[in-house]
């Protein structure tokens, strides 16, 4: 039996999670992709979700036509953005689906909340807490112990060492290290190649080796 599921945002990512949807569902189809939705979808983008034969039904407030049992899935990038259309969701009732490729690793002892997506490499050890509509991006480590909050978006290739405390919204960029033991306050951004050696404030923008 397959579940109807939408998918929020025709961008880029949004697209990438049609990809993991698809590779989840194998052999095996768990998940009927019913959908995106997109207030402002560019014109490009439609085009593009057009060419993967999965329809374009309106903006999010379409959401309050489906059946009840639709599951939704943000597909936006941004971790602010994210979190904003993530409150809208929550007034919509639907149920929010979990999406982990079968080629991402979660290991023992790690507690994900819903709206969870794991791009294909991504590796998650043990004794990890990660928190609602948290992306993990291809090829993304996160450590031992670490705790990561609700909308988290940790870009392709990034490493997040064990024992680190990400706060709500925080953005890791491509290919950043944030060192062993380290706290990131919410809303803050890791700039992309940035290592991180000390705890970065909220709501701040750091970048460079070492990050300042």
């Amino acid at each position: 039996m397959t579940t109807d599921l939408v998918i929020v945002g025709c961008g880029g990512h949004g697209r990438e999670v049609l990809g993991i949807v698809r590779a989840v569902n194998g052999d095996a189809p768990r998940w009927r992709p019913a959908g995106f939705v997109d207030d402002r979808p560019a014109e490009e983008n439609l085009k593009r979700v057009q060419r993967l034969d999965v329809p374009y039904l309106g903006g999010l407030d379409r959401l309050r036509d489906l059946p009840p049992d639709t599951h939704v899935v943000i597909g936006i990038g941004d971790p602010r953005v994210r979190r904003t259309v993530g409150a809208r969701l929550d007034g919509y009732g639907l149920p929010v689906a979990t999406l982990v490729h079968p080629a991402a690793t979660v290991g023992p002892d790690v507690a994900y909340g819903e709206g969870f997506v794991a791009f294909a490499g991504a590796r998650v050890t043990t004794n990890v807490t990660i928190g609602r509509h948290v992306h993990l991006n291809q090829n993304v480590t996160v450590g031992h112990d670490s705790t990561l909050a609700d909308y988290v978006s940790v870009n392709p290739l990034a490493a997040v060492s064990g024992d680190c405390r990400l706060g709500e919204a925080v953005l890791v960029g491509t290919t950043a290290a944030i060192l062993q033991g380290l706290t990131v306050g919410a809303a803050a951004t890791i700039g992309a190649g940035a290592c991180v050696v000390r705890d970065v404030p909220a709501g701040v923008v750091v970048k460079g080796v070492p990050a300042r």
